[in-house]
Formats: structure tokens, C-alpha cells, sequence
């Protein structure tokens, strides 16, 4: 006699395993929303403290929401001479840009020669350059000031922006994008005519342009967040940054929490503002960049 299964029996382990699956997303899901709330509640705590009176600062209960919303610190830190917060923003979002700019096209035409051009020493020479990615930065503190101080670039935009050029991150990033990349488009537009230039600009970049993006707003966080080396190079009040300028808020004995926090919430959004904008292109990068070598 055969055995006949039940359909509670036949389907038990389909059950199972959706049971499984379920089980799995909403140990994921929990798990992002943890790490979520940690990233984004001292940005919340942030945002709520920049509005409130410094009476509600240090109190016994904690409110998330201001009892009395305030716009004295933003109108402080804004209107005090002593602070110009305005001048500030602006060098910050020209050494960014111009440092980024700069970065992208440097950076795209190493990865790409690196990725796709054949030279005497080229698999030595960027192994020597990825090196250099484990060595601390503080290393090169002292001979990059020494040279920025012998070419004349002290309490100038040149003094923060060239050196920040020669970053190898980039070159390795876009170098592994490129490699991913199929050659036989190349090999296509090669036998149309095109030289190896013509390539670069009208078949690889145009590709690239979700690495690009993504790079982008990696240079720019790194230029516009960069603290120390501008707080050595730019001494005049006139040609500091948003980050060593800040800095000034926070005295040897007492602290102006309530302007740190507006100061923070000025530096935060241009950031925030192009994450939003190029959010697309960075999700298209991580989904589509390879990582061979």
C-alpha cells in the first residue's frame, strides 16, 4: 500500500520555508531601523537643540521638541562680526567644489589609464600607490606643510586644494569602475576610427557617471569636512574654512552649545542637499561596479 500525504503534509516544507524567509526580512529590516535611529537621532537632537534658548539646554527632561522654538542662535552666529559664518560657507563650498572638480578629472583619467593603457610599470607603480593607502595621513602633515610653506601657499586656497589632490583612493575607485566595464565597446569604436581620447570621453565617462557621482560626494564630504590641515594652512579670519572657523565657538572654559549646534546644522545640509540630489547615481554604482582586479 502507498502512503498518500495529507496537503498539510505536502506543503509543509513550502511553509517552512516562506516562515524562514519571513523570518529573515524582519530580522533585516529590524536591524537597518536600529542602525537607522542610531545614525539619525543625534542629527535630530542636533537640529532640535540649534532652535532652543539656552535656559532649555541643560535641563532634568530631555525634549526633543523645543518648549519655545528660537531663531537667536542662527540670528547670533549669523550677525556676530566676530564670526563671519557667511564668508566661511562660501570658502568652504569653493575649496569643495574646486578640490572635487579637480579630483574627478584627475582621478578619471588615472583610473582609466591604469584600467586600459598599457605601459612600462604600470601594475608596479599603482601597487606602489595603493601603499600608500595604509600609511596614516598625520605621516605626511609635516613634509606637505613644509612644502606648502617654501611655495608660498600659506593663508591660501592653492595650500589646501593641491595637496589634497594627490589622493589615491579615487584613482583605485574608478580604476576598478573602468575594469568593469566591457572592452568590446572600445575595441568597436576603435575600428570606427576613434583614437584613445575620443574613448575616454565619449564612451567611457559617459558610462562612468555613477562612479563619478559617487565619488563626488565622497570628495566633497572629505574636502568640506577637512579640519586640521585648514586649520594650519589658513590663518587669517578672512580665508578660513566652515571647520577650523567653527572651532572659534568653543572657548578653554565655556562652550556656546546652542550656536555649535546651528553651526553644525549650516555645515550638515550642503552635504545632506547633494547626497538628495545624487542619490540615484550612487545607488546605480554600488548595484553595477565591479570589483575585480
Amino acid at each position: 500500500m502507498t502512503a498518500t500525504l495529507t496537503p498539510k503534509e505536502n506543503h509543509s516544507p513550502l511553509l517552512g520555508y516562506r516562515a524562514e524567509k519571513l523570518l529573515k526580512r524582519i530580522a533585516l529590516y529590524t536591524t537597518l531601523s536600529i542602525v537607522t535611529l542610531i545614525i539619525v537621532i543625534p542629527l535630530i537632537w542636533m537640529f532640535s537643540t540649534s532652535f532652543k534658548l539656552k535656559s532649555q539646554l541643560f535641563t532634568k527632561d530631555i525634549y526633543w521638541i523645543p518648549k519655545e522654538i528660537t531663531l537667536e542662535n542662527y540670528t547670533k552666529i549669523l550677525n556676530n562680526p566676530s564670526t563671519p559664518i557667511g564668508q566661511w560657507f562660501m570658502n568652504s563650498l569653493f575649496v569643495a567644489s574646486v578640490t572635487t572638480v579637480l579630483k574627478l578629472v584627475i582621478d578619471s583619467l588615472a583610473g582609466y589609464a591604469y584600467a586600459r593603457m598599457e605601459f612600462p610599470g604600470r601594475k608596479q607603480i599603482f601597487g606602489l600607490l595603493l601603499a600608500t593607502l595604509f600609511l596614516p595621513g598625520v605621516m605626511f602633515l609635516v613634509p606637505n606643510f613644509v612644502t606648502v610653506t617654501r611655495l608660498g601657499m600659506l593663508n591660501n586656497f592653492s595650500g589646501v586644494i593641491i595637496p589634497a589632490l594627490a589622493s589615491v583612493f579615487g584613482v583605485y575607485f574608478m580604476r576598478q569602475f573602468f575594469e568593469s566595464l566591457p572592452k568590446e565597446l572600445e575595441e568597436a569604436a576603435q575600428i570606427d576610427g576613434a583614437n584613445r581620447l575620443q574613448i575616454f570621453l565619449q564612451i567611457a565617462v559617459p558610462l562612468a557617471k555613477p562612479a563619478l557621482a559617487t565619488l563626488a560626494v565622497i570628495e566633497f564630504l572629505g574636502s568640506w569636512n577637512d579640519f586640521l590641515w585648514a586649520l594650519l594652512v589658513l590663518k587669517d579670519r578672512a580665508v578660513q574654512t566652515l571647520q577650523p572657523g567653527l572651532r572659534t565657538l568653543q572657548g578653554a572654559y565655556t562652550s556656546e552649545y546652542g550656536l555649535m549646534m546651528a553651526g553644525a546644522v549650516i555645515v550638515a545640509l550642503p552635504v545632506l542637499i547633494l547626497y538628495i540630489f545624487l542619490q540615484r547615481y550612487i545607488v546605480q554604482s554600488v548595484a553595477t561596479t565591479g570589483l575585480k582586479g
